[in-house]
């Protein structure tokens, strides 16, 4: 295998974030993994990464508690445990109360999330701001975890935000981080030398997450869009930039930012060499 980012496609044309990361040793990261519709493909494609029947994840990080995240991982271990092993999940959900103050959908994701916890509880990683780990190669830093002090947004505003470095290249995760968490990192990273990097992972789908300010000190030259063509194109079915998005506008950014390369969801499963 080669050090690569795989951003997997989705299989029914909605918004979702999906990442696979392969080392040259061998080791398989995922990062959430999409709705429950989009597990069978995650699986074969696993499958035809490996080469394996039963490919092995050595880590399996999930962002934050929204189904279009995490619900492939849910019905993975539901109803495919034996097609897939994993060594250790790393997370950081919020409390089901402090969500329920505003995203109700989120509340059922954590319920179910509660359920299943003791199918994996041997393999937890609870990870926090500040804390680093290796997987192989592949090094991580978590730059931001839930604060409890940011009180809208919650559940977007809940995802891990961290940094990958492997094979010479440096890597942003952001899952759907909103303005007030950007703004954090910001404040809490911009003298770390850690916020600028080669590669950037759109917030929230590309649209109505991170700010402008927090793409400039990232300034990447590529950035990741989990965006289907309709988010892409801000187009609801009545034309481009019709609908209230805002993609054009983040995309824009990212032009005069000074991105030279996309890789977008909408064109399929992208292959990010690094």
């Amino acid at each position: 295998m080669k050090n690569a980012i795989h951003m997997l496609k989705s299989v029914t044309n909605i918004q979702m974030n999906s990442f696979i990361i392969t080392t040259e040793s061998g080791k398989v990261i995922a990062i959430d993994g999409g709705q429950r519709a989009n597990a069978a493909y995650f699986l074969e494609y696993l499958r035809g990464l490996t080469g394996a029947d039963v490919p092995h994840i050595d880590a399996w990080i999930l962002t934050h508690p929204h189904d279009d995240h995490v619900d492939t991982f849910y019905e993975i271990i539901e109803h495919h445990a034996d097609e897939v092993t994993f060594d250790k999940v790393y997370f950081n959900f919020p409390s089901e109360l402090f969500l329920a103050k505003e995203d109700q959908s989120a509340v059922g994701t954590m319920r179910e999330f509660y359920r299943d916890l003791p199918l994996f509880a041997d393999k937890v990683c609870i990870c926090s701001g500040g804390d680093r780990f290796d997987i192989g190669e592949a090094q991580f830093i978590v730059l931001y975890s839930h604060d409890f002090e940011i009180a809208c947004n919650v559940a977007n505003n809940a995802s891990l935000v961290f940094r990958m470095e492997l094979g010479g290249k440096s890597v942003m995760f952001t899952g759907d981080c909103g303005v007030e968490a950007g703004e954090k990192i910001v404040r809490l990273w911009k003298d770390s030398g850690l916020l600028k990097c080669d590669i950037c992972q759109m917030a929230h789908h590309g649209q109505n997450g991170c700010d402008r300010p927090f793409y400039e000190e990232v300034s990447p030259d590529t950035c990741l869009w989990c965006t289907p063509d309709w988010l892409w194109n801000n187009d609801a079915g009545k034309g481009y930039n019709t609908h209230f998005w805002k993609t054009i506008v983040v995309r824009g950014w990212m032009d005069e930012i000074g991105a030279k390369t996309h890789y977008v969801m909408k064109d399929g499963t992208q292959v990010c060499e690094l």
